[in-house]
Parts: C-alpha cells; structure tokens; sequence
C-alpha cells in the first residue's frame, strides 16, 4: 500500500532522517517506534507533504506523492492525525468532522451518511455534535481528531501519539477504535509512545534510532526481543 525508499529529510542543514525503507502492507498496522527525537513524526509529516524531503520516494499503490501538496496528499487516500490532535477548538464537533471532508467532493447525502458512520464509531461524539471541540476532554477531542480523519475516507490512516495525555480507560477505548477502523479495511501507520501497546495491535514494527531504520520485523517476534528494547525503547514502555 505504501511504499517508502531512501527518504532524507533535514532541518536546515542537519539530516533528520538518512535515507529510510518503510513498507506498510495493505490491510495491516503498522508501529514507528523509537526514542524522542528518533525521526518518528518527521517521518509521518514528510507522507502527507508537511515537510519537504531531500531525497527518497514515498509511494501510494505505485504512485511516488512525494512531490504533492498536502490536500492532494489526503485526496490520493493518505489521513494524518497529528501529535497533540489539533482539533479546530472553536467549531463544534460536527463541524471538525464536515472539515474532514474537504477534499471530497461528497453529496448531502454521501456527507451523512459519512458523518453517520463516524457517529457510530465513536457514539460520544453523536452526544456532542453540537459541543465546541474546544471545550471536550483530550480523550474526546482525541476521537474527533480520529474521526475528521475517517471523514476522508482514507486508504491509509497515520496516526501519532494517540494515546499521549491520556487516562488508561480512555487509551483502551482509543485502541478497541484503532483496531476496528483497522477490521473495516483501513492500514494503519501508528506512531506511539507505549511501545508494548503498540506492538501488541501492530501487525509489523520498525523502530527507528537517530533518523535510520534499526530493526523492522514482525511485531510479535520484536516484542519478545526484551534485550533490543532495552537498548532501543528503554524496555518498551516510551
């Protein structure tokens, strides 16, 4: 589905990321994992065309979007859920998720019938589809971060630090949506700070080190490795 070849990105003068392969299967999940400053977010915003890339091609079902503004980004199937979640705070849950939208070109009925489905995924937001998004909790403006995206209809959902700030209950629910919009046929690149969490719902995981792919491998098989995370994630657990 997505197909990442020799990407480098840098600040300024000084690389960030040194030429990294990811692939993301259709249908799977798929963890970015590695310490603060490892590359991980960089490498989300470099897909949907946030930062510019010095060199590398990124790949949707063949097609290189390297050089694609962000909204044809999201129009050719690719959603970003960023750090932080970044919800318009002064319109209402509704109107964040009509915004999600933008990029297609959906008929009354069609926006509906989208905005129905993200009602029924996260049925809290039904409850406050009038509520400012401004004034919800980190949790619930988590899920309308999550839905705007869904809004899209996106082939692969990128999705960074969903669980950060947040209480335990709410992180399980956070998960429980992750994995279901996952069943309904959407891939999924899932950047997260819990690396056990992650590796526990991720199909396959690279974790990266100071802007270069260190391990990559089935989740399972890297989870049971205790001694690389210890020396790669700090046991796991960031």
């Amino acid at each position: 589905m997505l197909k990442i070849r020799g990407l480098t990105v840098a600040y300024s003068v000084a690389p960030v990321l040194h030429g990294i392969d990811l692939d993301v299967p259709r249908g799977k999940i798929v963890a970015l994992l590695g310490a603060n400053g490892a590359g991980k977010s960089t490498t989300l915003k470099a897909i949907s065309g946030l930062i510019g890339c010095r060199d590398g091609t990124i790949e949707l079902e063949g097609e290189n979007i390297l050089k694609k503004r962000p909204d044809e980004i999201v129009h050719c199937g690719v959603a970003h859920v960023p750090e932080g979640r970044l919800v318009f705070a002064g319109l209402t849950v509704e109107e964040n998720l009509k915004i999600g939208s933008f990029t297609c070109k959906y008929s009354a009925s069609e926006l509906r019938q989208h905005l129905e489905h993200c009602y029924e995924l996260f049925p809290r937001l039904a409850e406050r589809r009038t509520q400012l998004a401004g004034t919800m909790s980190g949790g619930e403006q988590q899920m309308v971060a999550i839905a705007r995206a869904i809004m899209s209809q996106p082939k692969v959902l990128m999705l960074d630090e969903p669980s950060l700030g947040l209480a335990p209950v709410i992180i399980d629910t956070i998960v429980d949506k992750i994995i279901e919009i996952n069943k309904q046929g959407t891939t999924i690149l899932l950047v997260e700070q819990n690396a056990q969490l992650a590796l526990a719902i991720s199909h396959y995981a690279y974790i990266l080190a100071v802007g270069e792919v260190v391990v990559a491998g089935e989740s399972e098989e890297i989870a049971q490795d205790q001694k690389m995370l210890d020396v790669y994630l700090g046991g796991g657990k960031k």
